[in-house]
């Protein structure tokens, strides 16, 4: 039985990437759910490497920083000047003196690229025991990439820059992907001869293939299924024209499991995201982080989730959601905002203009509209009227108001924390509460209501209501005296 290769990865990540205009690394910029750097990282998993170098060095802390949250077991390797490709390549190889086998070299800014391209393009360089072996794609528009030159037994002769190209090779419309799979001990060799002698005065990767033909290591050449997969960015219109590419992948790849994505492109979906068949997004949604949707529900349109929990048959219509938990069958919004801690339990409805933070909900618990939830639980079935205010802050501490099973709380109050309204208590609306309703009691603070007769004729003599008014006391006076 023999035995699977040794392995590497090596990332390039050390460039400025100037044409992004960015004071942040090109390779940490965003791509639904990931950085660059991220998505290539993800798609090297599938080379079962022993070790995985990411070459470092356009403001390195920083992506170490980003290396040490998303991928501890990979090994930056700073590469303090960049003296061109190869150069990287080699200090990378320099920090694992003892690697062998199959090398595979990936630029940090690719990320479409497939784990499985990656794993079919070791397996026909491992296969064909080759030198190297060179990830290719077949272009519409090859203008401004290296043309890929085959010899007659279809190995590679050589890679042209489109600079140095004759009219017959620009013709060609298969180009390098700059993604390779390379014999360790052959490149090493290599690597050791490559010169600075261009225009840039850099080592070259690209010139380790002229190298292996001259001493007969065989270069082959693997093309990729899509070509989309090899795209990389330079710029901010580059960066989102990839980013809508990833969209419709990951919004196709979705509805083939069962999910309907009514207007799949204003749909935006986080690759990180999990989704359950019969969940329906509709238009103009963002389901973001860590976010899960469960079968049957419905979440949009308009609508934002970021790390949010919804359950099965569950319906956030027009919300913004952090970091929170939709029970099954509960409902949320119009235009509700979810911030983090917000639970809420099966059937429990948040409706429209309500903000929470810090709340529990429990089981068939409602606060239909127009209010301010925090720091709060709430138990099952309870009732919180419209224009309620949980006044959790004192300028200094935040505390906790508890409503109990099925109490009631009417309309237009402030519960003043620390309270509790206990289980099946009333407030009355128009009420501030700021001490503990017994179960089953009525809570009330209203002041007496006084009606100050004239005062509008007094105080706001000649204005449309005055006008209003005395048209409708004369009419009652004429009425009294019939």
């Amino acid at each position: 039985m023999s035995q699977t290769p040794r392995r590497t990865v090596v990332v390039l990540a050390a460039g400025e990437g100037k044409r992004m205009k960015s004071a942040t690394p090109k390779v940490l910029h965003p791509l639904l759910g990931r950085t660059l750097l991220g998505h290539v990282l993800t798609a090297s998993g599938s080379a079962g490497a022993e070790q995985t170098i990411v070459v470092v060095g356009h403001k390195a802390e920083q992506v170490e920083a980003h290396l040490a949250e998303v991928a501890p077991a990979a090994t930056p390797v700073l590469q303090a000047e960049q003296n061109g490709t190869g150069h990287a390549v080699r200090i990378a190889l320099e920090a694992v003196p003892e690697a062998s086998g199959t090398v595979v070299v990936l630029n940090g800014d690719v990320p479409l690229l497939r784990a499985e391209t990656v794993a079919s393009l070791i397996e026909a360089h491992e296969s064909g025991a080759r030198g190297a072996t060179v990830l290719a794609a077949e272009v519409a528009d090859p203008t401004g990439l290296g043309r890929i030159v085959r010899d007659g037994a279809g190995n590679l002769e050589k890679i042209v820059e489109e600079r140095d190209a004759s009219a017959e090779v620009r013709a060609i419309r298969e180009i390098n992907a700059g993604i390779y799979a390379f014999d360790l001990v052959s490149l090493r060799e290599a690597l050791s001869k490559l010169s600075t002698d261009n225009d840039q005065g850099e080592e070259y990767l690209t010139d380790v293939f002229g190298i292996m033909a001259s001493v007969g290591h065989p270069v082959g050449v693997f093309v990729a299924p899509d070509a989309d997969e090899t795209l990389g960015c330079n710029d901010r219109a580059e960066l989102a024209k990839l980013r809508a590419l990833l969209r419709d992948r990951v919004n196709e790849a979705w509805m083939r499991t069962g999910v309907s994505i009514l207007d799949p492109a204003t749909t935006w979906i986080d690759v990180t995201v999990a989704l359950e068949p019969d969940a329906e997004i509709d238009q103009n949604s963002q389901l973001l982080g860590s976010t899960t949707v469960g079968a049957g529900a419905i979440v949009g349109p308009d609508t934002t989730l970021i790390d949010t929990t919804v359950g099965a048959g569950a319906v956030v219509l027009r919300t913004h959601s952090i970091g929170a938990e939709v029970g099954p069958a509960a409902t949320v919004g119009p235009f509700s905002f979810l911030r983090p801690g917000t639970r809420l339990g099966r059937k429990a409805k948040v409706g429209g203009f309500v903000e929470t933070k810090n709340a529990e909900l429990g089981e068939g618990a409602k606060v239909p509209h127009l209010s301010y939830v925090g720091d709060a639980t709430i138990g099952a079935k309870a009732n919180i009227g419209a224009g309620t205010i949980f006044a959790n802050y004192d300028g200094v501490n935040k505390s906790h108001t508890t409503v109990g099973e099925a109490a009631f709380v009417g309309s237009d109050t402030v519960l003043i924390a620390p309270v509790e309204i206990e289980p099946g208590a009333y407030v009355a609306a128009g009420s501030a509460i700021q001490k503990g309703v017994p179960a089953g009691s009525l809570g009330v603070t209203r002041a007496p209501q006084r009606n100050v007769e004239g005062w509008v004729a007094r105080k706001r003599a000649g204005t449309v209501s005055a006008t209003a008014a005395e048209k409708a006391i004369a009419e009652k006076q004429a009425g009294a005296g019939e």
